[in-house]
């Protein structure tokens, strides 16, 4: 394969885009509860106040999970991947870029919801869900380029796992669209709940989906125990 990407010189191991992307994802994560906060209440009614901060909760729940789901996801690749070069530094600087952005939404949503405007509340939704939209395509990406460079993975690695992931993420990109039509046409609450589909969904195949279809493969041929 010809290009500047073949240069011994742009390569290097994986350990330097694994430690800063795990930095990254830390400061992420803190970010994430810094919007709870102790509610501004009168003495006497701190329950009521905590009680009405369930959209913070829920808010952080989502975006907690989800970057949780990526962290998970960046592992298992990462674990393929012997080499990197410079077009795999930039789709990762891509995903981690996405990533970063999860805060912004995660606070505009939950103080949509605990503002009680209708209008705003399915804005929030939606920009939620168009920010989870656009980490997918940047995960679809990411995967996308890796395929075409098997050269770049381990050994045991040269399968048809980062071909199939690509479906991964578009099963992201059309829940989360999903998420954010649903929450804009019909009600934030729909949108809302199918927020917390994607996460479940990217959890289930942390390990890749290829080897989730492996493993349900596996189990189904291994015969019962005899008595």
């Amino acid at each position: 394969m010809s290009g500047p990407d073949t240069d011994p010189g742009t390569r290097s191991d994986t350990s330097r885009a694994v430690a800063f992307s795990d930095a990254i994802f830390a400061i992420i994560i803190t970010l994430l509860v810094l919007d709870l906060r102790v509610p501004d209440v009168p003495p006497g009614h701190l329950l009521s106040g905590l009680l009405g901060q369930w959209p913070a909760y829920v808010a952080y729940l989502a975006s907690y999970s989800y970057v949780a789901v990526v962290w998970l996801n960046h592992k298992a690749a990462f674990n393929r991947i012997q080499q990197t070069d410079r077009g795999l530094h930039w789709m990762n600087l891509l995903v981690l870029f996405s990533t970063a952005l999860l805060p912004f939404p995660t606070v505009v949503v939950s103080h949509a919801l605990q503002e009680h405007d209708n209008a705003d509340q399915r804005v929030a939704v939606s920009f939620y869900a168009l920010i989870g939209a656009a980490l997918c395509a940047t995960w679809l990406a990411f995967y996308h380029y890796l395929a075409r460079r098997p050269d770049l993975l381990k050994g045991e690695a040269k399968n048809e796992f980062f071909r199939v992931e690509r479906l991964r993420a578009v099963v992201g990109i059309v829940l989360y669209v999903l998420a954010g039509l649903a929450g804009y046409l019909v009600t934030p609450l729909v949108g809302l709940v199918i927020f917390l589909l994607p996460p479940v969904f990217f959890a289930v195949t942390s390990a890749g989906l290829y080897h989730f279809r492996l493993t349900r493969r596996i189990r189904h041929r291994t015969p019962p125990p005899s008595d």
